[in-house]
């Protein structure tokens, strides 16, 4: 029987005499047990600082006058181990039976012994040390795991007082604006100053609540992409305009660097548009006022490479590998001045490993700025050549529609109404699922902008009402609601 497997499960032998303890090295080697012969007590005392898995004494070793330091060793061992000690004893030495007393876990064997004998004997003390070293790392695993839950809790707590910090941050400048507003205002220069203020905190809010929805969407696996050939600058168009509002509040020099020829990938536009205004958006929060960020979109052996670079607060060596984990955040003084949760960078490296892609971080060290670089395959070219739309721009629409709007929150669907107003558009408010439907034979509304969550007939009842009728067979029904998971959207598909 074999004890290899654990490196601890070694028995130390302290012989009689040499010769003894040769003979019994080869018995219990033969035997598949890794025996060490210590010379003395001295050394077994120092073995015993080690894994160790039984001990094996004579009545001689308990006579020894260095035995105490044996008997020490032993007694600093942890709670949870209790080494197995075989005693192989002759006659009734007074000496011998007073140290035998003194030890716990033993197994004595009346000397001679027969080698069947010491070998059952060993093996058995080796498999309960080995039961010891599984008791052992459950109580390790257990001990990281209580560690784990305590660092995830400190990390829930903190990441929640983040998030009320950060959405009470762009409140107190709206309710602000609110209230001087209400008290009137007839300068337009300060009232289109404050509408101004209150859009730029509003769209803080809408990025920081989607940044989280994305990543718990993701993190469930309920983040689909789509599948499609595209010009790749279209989407560093759209995160530049993004993340023009920040890069301009803190005085940025924003230079931008493309190629003159379309860069088609296969993927989703929007998400990819969200990875590099992240990256942007990073870039100006950690570059104090008055810095150079550097957009860069190339190509380089197949790949469409963009790298984002900036002469910023840089990233320390030793967090450039920490920099796409969850709530990770460089330099956590700076991030809450200027406002962030530290999921940004992690979305980007999740978006990109969805994508077949990958992104990587760099950086000189503090004040050296960072440079970020996201990769992705360029479109096949039979793809690319059957889709050459793929660098056109999409037409404008610039139509108007008789619009309904249904929600049971008056606030929301009189303000989704007045904006729709304000674009063109016919519209009509229902604030019940019921009055909705007497409002749609009346109206006939070209679309309906509804809420799902409603008392008496939600959103869903609603629709499968509408779609019911054949005069509303061409109406087009958008939901509207904070619920988006997978089985959400579903429902409202099937409910038309």
């Amino acid at each position: 029987m074999a004890h290899a497997a654990h490196p601890g499960l070694r028995a130390l032998l302290a012989p009689a005499t040499r010769r003894d303890g040769k003979v019994a090295f080869q018995v219990l080697e033969q035997s598949g047990i890794e025996c060490v012969v210590v010379p003395s007590l001295f050394d077994m005392a120092a073995e015993l600082r080690k894994d160790v898995g039984t001990l094996i004494l004579t009545d001689a070793a308990l006579a020894d006058p260095h035995f105490d330091t044996v008997l020490a060793a032993l007694s600093e061992q942890e709670p949870w181990s209790d080494i197995p000690i075989v005693v192989m004893a002759q006659g009734n030495d007074d000496l011998a039976s007073t140290a035998l007393r003194r030890l716990q876990n033993v197994t004595v064997l009346e000397r001679p012994t027969s080698v069947r004998t010491l070998i059952a004997a060993v093996q058995a003390a080796l498999r309960a040390r080995e039961r010891q070293f599984q008791i052992r790392d459950q109580i390790e695993a257990l001990r990281q795991a209580d560690e784990a839950l305590r660092a995830a809790d400190r990390r829930k707590d903190e990441f929640l007082a983040t998030l009320a910090h950060e959405l009470r941050n762009p409140l107190a400048p709206i309710r602000s604006a609110l209230h001087i507003m209400e008290r009137g205002v007839e300068d337009s220069q300060t009232r289109t100053r404050l509408l101004a203020m209150m859009n730029r905190q509003m769209n803080v809010m809408v990025r920081l609540i989607d940044d989280l929805l994305d990543v718990a969407r993701i993190s469930s696996g309920k983040v689909t992409l789509e599948h499609e050939c595209f010009d790749l600058r279209k989407a560093v168009d759209a995160a530049v305009e993004g993340a023009r509002p920040i890069v301009d509040a803190a005085s940025h020099q924003l230079v931008i660097e493309q190629p003159d020829r379309p860069v088609c990938v296969m993927g989703d536009a929007t998400r990819l548009a969200q990875v590099i205004g992240n990256l942007l958006n990073n870039a100006a929060k950690y570059t104090p006022n008055g810095g150079r960020i550097e957009l860069r979109l190339q190509v380089l052996d197949g790949v469409a490479v963009t790298t984002v670079k900036d002469n910023g607060v840089g990233i320390p060596r030793n967090m450039l590998d920490q920099v796409f984990r969850m709530f990770a955040q460089v330099n956590r003084t700076l991030d809450r001045a200027q406002g962030g949760l530290g999921i940004g960078l992690s979305l980007v490296h999740r978006l990109m490993e969805m994508h077949g892609g990958a992104v990587t971080a760099a950086s000189g060290g503090v004040d050296l700025g960072s440079l970020f670089t996201v990769s992705v395959p360029l479109a096949p070219t039979d793809v690319q050549d059957q889709r050459p739309h793929c660098a056109e721009e999409r037409p404008a629409m610039d139509s108007t529609y008789r619009i309904l709007v249904v929600d049971d929150n008056r606030d929301a669907a009189d303000l989704l109404s007045l904006l729709l107003s304000s674009e063109g558009h016919e519209t009509r408010t229902a604030y019940s699922g019921s009055d909705a439907l007497t409002a749609a034979d009346e109206f006939r509304p070209r679309v309906v902008f509804c809420d799902i969550g409603m008392p008496g007939l939600n959103g869903h009842q609603f629709a499968s009402c509408i779609k019911e009728n054949s005069i509303h067979a061409s109406t087009l029904l958008v939901a509207i609601t904070g619920w988006g998971t997978e089985d959400d959207r579903r429902q409202s598909q099937q409910a038309g």
